[in-house]
């Protein structure tokens, strides 16, 4: 999910697409839809110390200037700087396990409410735009019934493919939602302490052992087949040192929630009345109905309360006692069988106290956990919960804006890009740099591939315009596939993003090549190399094209993203290295920075322009560099310490110096 509105200036794309109609909810399951809208000397002396160590981090004046780390203050584990994060949706990444498909009565609560009209389980391969014999039986458009498909994805899926991942370097895995949940994205969550029946072996069984629990006693808790499968996940993603966290949707549940359906059932008298906002109570004397504050009004989606603290005594409680079941599974203090942190959906809703007490208690469980949160906002507003005692990190969503404008939408110039970065990178602590997860899209966004095809048309940073806007149902972004040339500029900033300051982070398929249009359209089933799909031939309009587009997996492309990830995997320069700004011209096309760590030294040249380009960079140390991304001669350092490289049009060099493979 994303965020814009009263509490904050981000916009929610999922808003957008899901509830941008009359609602019709219902609180409570089996009643009718209802529609809701002094110095001395040595302090003088250690200030100049101070002044000094500041001119380093700034750098000389022109260029970015250098990076350091600062271990001494490093709050940010070290794995978490080095890592290659792959995010997976669950429902649509791969259909493992058949016989635990789900049903269409699985989905009742969720949008779009229809829970009774044909359906069956999507197929997996099946043209995006073109509606299955089912679904035109319902009388309803492609946005309806979009809604509605269920592909089948599961954690069988997931674990099956989990060599795949190894195969490609990736070394953390970041899951949306995988909580009990009736919607395909399952942000609307029935319970946090269970993994959703229909990801796992035996959903029936589950969800009968799920009905003899006390939902707010963790003493009843039990662990069902899905959950075991759940710690297999994570138990076979460590054995191949792998990292993997879930995503934590702290701030609102689904209205199938039974502390939710409680208080819906019985009022003023639920012993969990004091665990939402409520707004009025049923009394018919008077002509008032139950009504409670949901997520940015979205009735699917009631708010826990909050108070001065933060999210109220309850659900807190109920929160904490999740988090530690998924840490320490087994509750012997040892947080090796559990997952090593979370993802923090709309963050910002959630007052700072909370998230403080929050972070103490996954410290507490685990000193090394990772926790990184949705705010896709300015530096300034992101800097409160960087200070060490909230997240490690965010979604570097500035990341990809910074990115955009500089080799997608031609928006800024090479100094100006610089810029950008420098800010980013200086805003907070230094090692906090690092740990960012430098996305270039994702569930909330156009894919990448489809936002360069629209490279003209909607500024990324503009978010709210961008999230309206690049919605395929809205007739202005272009959803067909990319061309070679545009697939070469995603190559060349994934050369930028695997060798820049911060955890690349690769959204599920891009290395595969698939494109798809802001959300529903950028959640579609992974292309898989086993799998014949059938060729797009229908438009968003529901009209065919002139001519069908192929649907396969991007060998080529995919090997581009292998190659990258082991050339970052293999140097520690390109994980936790200084940085430094070697070359920003306004009069050319060329960006080049270098990454050093200890004896190792690495410098990266982007040319986005479109014939070859020759850079003279200025260089201290003498000897050659070899370039780790085309081959070829060495570059040789002249007597004046000027290297000459030439960088072919739209494309990159990666510069090792010396004849070493790997760091210190």
């Amino acid at each position: 999910m994303s965020n814009q509105g009263e509490k904050g200036p981000e916009f929610s794309c999922l808003h957008k697409l899901l509830f941008d109609h009359p609602h019709l909810t219902s609180p409570v399951e089996g009643k009718g839809w209802r529609r809701s809208p002094t110095w001395d000397l040595g302090g003088f002396f250690f200030a100049f110390l101070f002044l000094v160590l500041c001119w380093a981090l700034a750098g000389k004046a022109g260029y970015g200037g250098e990076i350091r780390l600062q271990e001494s203050k490093d709050w940010v584990p070290e794995w978490a700087k080095r890592v290659v994060w792959y995010q997976i949706f669950p429902e649509r990444f791969r259909n493992g396990d058949q016989t635990n498909d789900p049903k269409v009565e699985d989905q009742e609560g969720a949008w779009p409410h229809d829970h009774t009209s044909p359906w069956e389980v999507h197929p997996w391969t099946s043209d995006w735009y073109e509606p299955e014999p089912y679904e035109k039986k319902n009388g309803k458009d492609i946005w309806f019934n979009i809604q509605r498909r269920r592909y089948g994805g599961d954690l069988a899926g997931i674990l099956s493919k989990l060599d795949y991942l190894r195969d490609l370097g990736i070394t953390a895995v970041y899951l949306n939602p995988v909580f009990w949940s009736p919607s395909l994205h399952k942000y609307d969550g029935i319970l946090y302490h269970h993994i959703d029946p229909n990801f796992g072996p035996d959903p029936e069984g589950d969800k009968a052992l799920i009905t003899r629990e006390r939902p707010g006693d963790p003493s009843s808790w039990t662990w069902t087949a899905a959950d075991r499968l759940a710690l297999k996940l994570i138990k076979e993603a460590h054995k191949r040192r792998m990292r993997i966290i879930f995503d934590g949707v702290f701030n609102h549940i689904g209205i199938r929630n039974p502390f939710f359906q409680d208080v819906a059932r019985n009022q003023q008298s639920s012993p969990f009345r004091d665990w939402f906002t409520v707004k009025s109570w049923d009394d018919p004397k008077k002509g008032k109905t139950f009504d409670y504050e949901g997520w940015f009004g979205v009735k699917e989606l009631p708010e826990w309360r909050e108070n001065d603290k933060g999210i109220v005594p309850g659900p807190r409680r109920y929160i904490f006692e999740s988090t530690r079941r998924w840490m320490d599974p087994d509750g012997d203090g040892d947080p090796s069988d559990g997952i090593d942190g979370w993802r923090l959906d709309v963050a910002f809703c959630v007052k700072h106290p909370f998230w403080k007490d929050w972070s103490k208690h996954v410290k507490t469980l685990n000193p090394e956990a990772y926790m990184t949160a949705e705010i896709i906002d300015t530096v300034k507003a992101n800097k409160p919960y960087l200070q060490g005692d909230e997240f490690t990190a965010v979604m570097n969503y500035n990341f990809a804006f910074a990115l955009s404008e500089y080799f997608v939408e031609d928006r800024v110039s090479p100094s100006q890009f610089d810029r950008k970065l420098r800010e980013l990178r200086e805003a907070y602590a230094p090692s906090v740099a690092y740990a960012m997860q430098n996305l270039l899209d994702s569930h909330d966004t156009a894919r990448i591939g489809t936002h360069i095809v629209n490279r003209n048309l909607l500024s990324y940073r503009r978010w709210q315009e961008y999230c309206e806007k690049s919605q395929a149902r809205r007739l202005i972004f272009d959803a067909r596939k990319p061309t070679a040339d545009e697939i070469n500029l995603q190559k060349l900033l994934v050369i930028f993003q695997m060798t820049y300051v911060g955890a690349p982070m690769i959204y599920y398929g891009d290395e595969a090549g698939m494109w798809g249009a802001n959300d529903p359209c950028c959640r579609k089933p992974m292309v898989w190399e086993d799998l014949e799909y059938k060729d797009e031939a229908f438009l968003p309009n529901g009209t065919k094209r002139q001519t069908p587009q192929s649907v396969s997996f991007n060998r080529d492309l995919f090997n581009h993203y292998k190659k990258l990830i082991s050339i970052r995997n293999s140097h520690k320069a390109l994980q936790v290295g200084d940085f430094e700004t070697l070359f920003a011209d306004d009069k050319r096309p060329i960006y080049a920075f270098s990454r050093r760590s200890k004896n190792e030294r690495i410098i990266a040249v982007l040319n986005k322009g479109n014939k070859r380009e020759r850079c003279n960079l200025k260089v201290k140390e003498g000897g050659a560099f070899r370039d780790l991304l085309n081959g070829g001669p060495p570059f040789a350092v002249s007597l004046d310490g000027t290297l000459a490289v030439d960088v072919n049009p739209g494309w990159g060099a990666i510069l090792l110096r010396g004849g070493a493979t790997r760091g210190d």
